[in-house]
């Protein structure tokens, strides 16, 4: 492995733990679905970020930068899909006297299906165009211009959704680990709180951004 290989890894590794709404949306499954949950919303994540790679390998992605317009309607439409999951986050805390809340750690790790969890990390990722520009600007320094340059821009980004999906599914872990704790429904009702309003936040600030 050459040293461009190595300073991928080190970028990649600073990107990937750089928390975000990858990161908010994983803890908050993880909370409401128990392992599976955060595990799933990791591998829609993955899942998202391997279709960015594709797009970036045969070059629709740099087309969808250069588009003002389609860029923008990517952006709010990522934006949108954050802030309502932010807002239902924000509901279900507010639902202090809720039937589902006063059941506590016997009723609540199972609200969120897989299927459910996985899509909400897959339109997560793909609403945000941010990811788009990083795979765009980073991957291609790291590749060798030429014939090979197709396999190697697929072969990093493979590595970068790797090391994605093991980051954020070591988050589903722990989050399932203590779980009984954190789904005592004052904790529960605190973390989801926290999660909605960190969702939220950060859709109004990508929907803000210039780019």
């Amino acid at each position: 492995m050459d040293g461009s290989f190595w300073a991928f890894l080190g970028v990649s590794i600073f990107v990937i733990v750089t928390p975000g709404p990858d990161t908010a949306l994983v803890i908050r499954n993880a909370l409401l679905g128990g392992r599976s949950g955060g595990i799933f919303t990791a591998l829609g994540v993955s899942m998202g970020q391997a279709i960015w790679v594709v797009a970036t390998s045969i070059g629709l992605v740099a087309l969808l930068v250069a588009s003002e317009p389609l860029f923008l309607a990517v952006k709010l439409a990522g934006a949108a899909y954050l802030v309502v999951l932010g807002v239902q986050a924000l509901v279900g805390a507010l639902r202090a006297s809720a039937p589902e809340a006063a059941e506590g750690a016997g009723g609540t790790a199972q609200r969120l299906a897989p299927r459910t969890a996985f899509w909400q990390g897959l339109i997560s990722d793909l609403g945000n165009p941010k990811m788009a520009v990083f795979f765009a600007s980073a991957l291609p320094q790291f590749a060798t211009p030429g014939d090979a340059m197709f396999t190697e821009l697929l072969w990093l980004g493979l590595v970068f959704c790797t090391m994605a999906l093991t980051w954020l599914a070591g988050y589903a872990v722990v989050v399932a680990t203590i779980g009984d704790f954190l789904r005592r429904p004052a904790i529960r009702r605190t973390v989801e709180g926290v999660t909605g309003t960190v969702l939220a936040a950060l859709g109004l600030r990508l929907a803000a951004e210039s780019r």
